[in-house]
């Protein structure tokens, strides 16, 4: 029982966790404002405003800056983790996400013009992030470590 309590004590891994959550909350209900739809995917998916990812990578680096302090060996990984995590969601994983919507319309187009295969499904469009929802995400995983106490 006492690995569950230095879990729950991790002060890192409770404001990484916290921005998670925190992240995943607002696009639920920045989605339901924009689109007047309940899409309960949107607390656990990944793309949209604000990035989770970003949040989370950036809580770390906060926290370890405020718990280890910036010439920890902890900061300096979490700075780098931050670095290929936020580039690969700007990056990377939005670019695959443009593919699909583009492979998506081919498809339909595809099916308009033929018989409907069964075996075809829709490919996920919201993979990554767009600048905006980064800067979105790394506010909030500053803000959360800033918010809770250092123990």
């Amino acid at each position: 029982m006492n690995t569950l309590s230095d879990l729950i004590h991790n002060y890192v891994l409770v404001c990484a966790l916290s921005a998670w959550a925190t992240a995943q909350i607002c696009k639920f209900f920045i989605n339901y404002f924009i689109n007047r739809d309940l899409n309960f995917e949107r607390l656990r998916g990944a793309g949209g405003m604000p990035s989770a990812h970003s949040a989370t990578v950036t809580a770390l680096v906060i926290s370890c800056a405020r718990f280890n302090g910036v010439q920890s060996t902890y900061f300096a990984l979490a700075v780098a983790l931050a670095a290929i995590v936020i580039y690969d969601a700007m990056g990377v994983r939005h670019e695959a996400g443009e593919h699909a919507k583009i492979i998506n319309q081919m498809l339909k187009n595809s099916a308009d013009e033929e018989s409907d295969d069964p075996d075809i499904k829709e490919l996920k469009e919201m993979l990554g992030h767009t600048p905006l929802e980064v800067v979105g995400g790394v506010f909030t995983g500053i803000l959360i470590p800033l918010i809770i106490p250092l123990p």
